[in-house]
């Protein structure tokens, strides 16, 4: 039956008892009631670090100030490449302009998209990309220095890769989280539990592989490792299986001439005929950074963009920003990367849903550890991989599925109780 209500009672008593009434409120009511206390409270000093609401924001802005900044420094390190080939000084600013403004318009709606979405749509997503990246192997593909991974489409290119990295990140969790599960309740051969994720995750990066991508590779081997590790794959199974990736990524690199000079040349001295040859690259990138001393040289004065650093706007745009900006800018840049992925790390621990937290760890591991080897690509730590810098590089597929994944690490933190109880408030 309803519960009645007995008029001429007190508000805090229970009708016709005169009990004190009693009620059940939720985390996020509780969160979000007045009289419990604040995040800023309870977060008081150094442990404003590990606030929620702090790296919620802290997160959006950052992912904001890259985004903008790096068309700035797309249209300063590439006007005057564009002038020397006949073309508008704003041309490729312009195009990465408006692929900013497509990623964030596809950043706005993914926030707003309930995490459960993408939990359930999470393998047709892995499909999708598995084939568009095999794609690249067709009449389809378009081939830039070297590497095939790249598909035409009515005119417009596309990087597949890109759209595998966000649908790894998204689809491993809920599958390794469902093999952990069918491995605990099966007594022989628990190792077909986890068949289907590994055949799935192999096809993926074997799609990249016959692209002849591997610094794209590599990255897709980075997610797949910790995403496998946070999802419980079992250690022994994990180093036979690491074992069997290094020896395949050593094969790679030496049957093919290129890529083992690149790495030779990044761990030893350069002669002069390597200057001018297989150190070039990275050479003149220490060039510019030397050249920006601790404020820089100013933005658009950048003497190492005038066609003597290739690919000045893309892979080597952190060259340029060390120059123009100097030690400052390139610290700032660092700085950012370093927020973004301590933020969405602190929401992803203080996460029940094991599914989002995993999902923010393996986004964390996408984008700023892309972003680290970039940028340990141009000071001369790492060989030269051709691995764009998230949010800042030029190239409309990167941005936009850079882009995309924060919305959807967004959408993955609203559900934090205490974001989501801000957030209620608004």
């Amino acid at each position: 039956m309803p519960r009645r209500t007995v008029s001429g009672t007190g508000a805090g008593d229970q009708a016709g008892t005169g009990k004190p009434r009693t009620s059940r409120t939720t985390p996020a009511q509780a969160s979000a009631s007045p009289s419990s206390p604040s995040p800023v409270a309870e977060y008081g000093g150094w442990r404003m670090l590990l606030n929620p609401l702090w790296c919620y924001h802290g997160f959006r802005v950052s992912v904001l100030v890259l985004t903008v900044f790096g068309v700035v420094m797309v249209f300063s390190s590439s006007a005057a490449s564009n002038v020397a080939s006949g073309l508008s000084p704003w041309a490729t600013g312009l195009n990465q302009s408006i692929f900013c403004v497509i990623g964030l318009v596809v950043a706005l709606i993914a926030m707003h998209v309930p995490y459960r979405v993408y939990d359930r749509f999470s393998v047709p997503i892995m499909l999708i990309a598995i084939f568009m990246q095999f794609l690249t192997r067709t009449p389809l593909g378009v081939e830039v220095n070297g590497n095939r991974s790249w598909i035409s489409i009515a005119g417009i290119t596309i990087q597949p890769a890109e759209i595998l990295k966000l649908a790894v990140c998204m689809w491993l969790p809920g599958a390794m989280l469902h093999a952990a599960k069918v491995y605990a309740e099966r007594t022989e051969r628990k190792w077909l539990a986890y068949a289907m994720p590994l055949g799935i995750y192999a096809a993926a990066l074997l799609g990249v592989l016959v692209g002849k991508d591997l610094g794209t590779a590599l990255i897709i081997i980075g997610i797949g490792v910790v995403g496998f590790l946070v999802g419980g794959f079992p250690l022994k199974w994990m180093l036979a299986a690491g074992g069997v990736l290094a020896l395949g990524v050593l094969v790679l690199v030496l049957v093919s001439p290129n890529r083992l000079s690149r790495i030779t040349a990044a761990y030893q001295t350069c002669s002069a005929e390597d200057i001018q040859g297989v150190c070039y690259q990275a050479t003149h990138a220490k060039y510019a950074i030397a050249s920006g001393g601790l404020l820089g040289v100013g933005i658009g004065n950048s003497r190492e963009k005038w066609s003597y650093l290739p690919e000045a706007h893309n892979d080597f745009i952190y060259a340029i920003i060390g120059e123009e900006t100097g030690f400052v800018g390139a610290f700032a840049v660092l700085l950012l990367f370093v927020i973004v992925g301590w933020c969405m790390l602190v929401i992803a621990t203080k996460m029940h849903n094991r599914y989002v937290s995993m999902v923010l760890i393996l986004l964390t591991t996408w984008i700023c550890g892309q972003a680290f080897i970039n940028i340990g690509v141009v000071v001369g730590l790492l060989p030269v991989m051709g691995v764009p810098m998230p949010f800042v590089s030029a190239g409309g597929s990167s941005l936009v599925m850079c882009l995309l994944g924060a919305g959807v690490a967004d959408s993955m933190m609203r559900a934090q109780p205490e974001v989501r109880a801000e957030r209620n408030k608004l």
